[in-house]
C-alpha cells in the first residue's frame, strides 16, 4: 500500500501553506487542512462503499469489512449525506436543484423526494452543465416527464404532501439520498472540490434500479455516454478560461 504523508511532512506542508510564522495563522491553516483531508477521506471511503453496494454487496458484508456494526455503516454511508460538510460542497445551482425537486414533488402530489424529482429538477437550471448534457442528447424536460409518469404516477391531492415537504428534513427516499451522497464521490473522482449538477447526473447511475437511471437509460443516455459528454464540456470550459 502506498504510504500517506507522515506527521512531519504534514506539519511542513501546513507551515508552508500558512506562509507565516504566526502560530494562530498556522493553527487556522492546520484546522482547514485537516477538515479538508477528513472530508476527502470520507468521500473516498464512501465512493468504494457505493461501488460495493452497486456490485450487490449487503450492508452486513460491508460492515464486516469496515469492522463496524451494520447499523453504524448504514448510518454513516446511507444516511449521512445531509451533514453540513457535504452540503457545503454543493454549488448554488445544485442547491437550487434540491429546492426545485420539492416543487416537482408537489406538482405530482408526492409526499417524498425521489430520484425522479431530482432528475426533473435539473431542468430548472437551464445553464447548468447537467442540463446542457441532457439537452445535447435530445433529452428534454417533457421527454423525462413523459418517461417518469408511468413509473412514478401523480397522486391525488393530500394534506400529507405539504406537511412532508415542509418538514425541516426533506423526506428523501433511500435511493435519492444515495444519489446526493454519491455526487460527492463523483466530484472526488474528477478531482473537484465542489459538487455540481454534473456530479449529480453521474451519481444517478450508481443505482440501476432507480427511476432516474431507468429513465435516462431508456432515453438513450447511459453512464458511459454521460461521462464522455461531461468530460468534453468540462474541457471546453477549461480552454475558455
Amino acid at each position: 500500500m502506498t504510504p500517506g504523508p507522515d506527521l512531519q511532512q504534514l506539519i511542513d506542508t501546513i507551515r508552508e501553506d500558512a506562509g507565516t510564522d504566526d502560530v494562530l495563522d498556522q493553527l487556522g491553516t492546520a484546522a482547514s487542512t485537516i477538515s479538508e483531508l477528513t472530508s476527502t477521506s470520507d468521500a473516498a471511503l464512501g465512493y468504494f462503499v457505493d461501488r460495493a453496494r452497486g456490485a450487490g454487496k449487503s450492508w452486513v458484508e460491508i460492515s464486516a469489512v469496515l469492522g463496524v456494526s451494520k447499523q453504524a455503516a448504514h448510518k454513516r454511508f446511507a444516511d449521512s449525506w445531509t451533514a453540513a460538510a457535504v452540503l457545503e460542497r454543493y454549488t448554488p445551482r445544485t442547491k437550487a436543484v434540491l429546492a426545485a425537486a420539492k416543487e416537482v414533488a408537489r406538482g405530482l402530489n408526492h409526499p417524498f423526494l425521489g430520484t425522479e424529482h431530482l432528475l426533473l429538477a435539473i431542468f430548472s437550471q437551464p445553464e447548468a452543465l447537467a442540463t446542457r448534457v441532457l439537452v445535447a442528447h435530445g433529452i428534454t424536460e417533457e421527454a423525462v416527464a413523459a418517461a417518469v409518469a408511468p413509473l412514478s404516477p401523480a397522486k391525488g391531492a393530500s394534506k400529507d404532501v405539504e406537511a412532508a415537504l415542509s418538514a425541516e428534513n426533506p423526506p428523501y427516499t433511500r435511493k435519492a439520498a444515495h444519489v446526493l451522497q454519491g455526487a460527492v464521490a463523483e466530484a472526488l473522482v474528477l478531482g473537484h472540490n465542489y459538487v455540481g449538477t454534473e456530479h449529480l447526473l453521474l451519481a444517478f447511475y450508481r443505482d440501476s434500479a432507480s427511476v432516474a437511471t431507468e429513465v435516462l437509460t431508456s432515453l438513450g443516455l447511459d453512464e458511459s455516454a454521460a461521462k464522455t459528454s461531461i468530460q468534453a464540456v468540462l474541457e471546453e470550459l477549461t480552454k475558455a478560461r
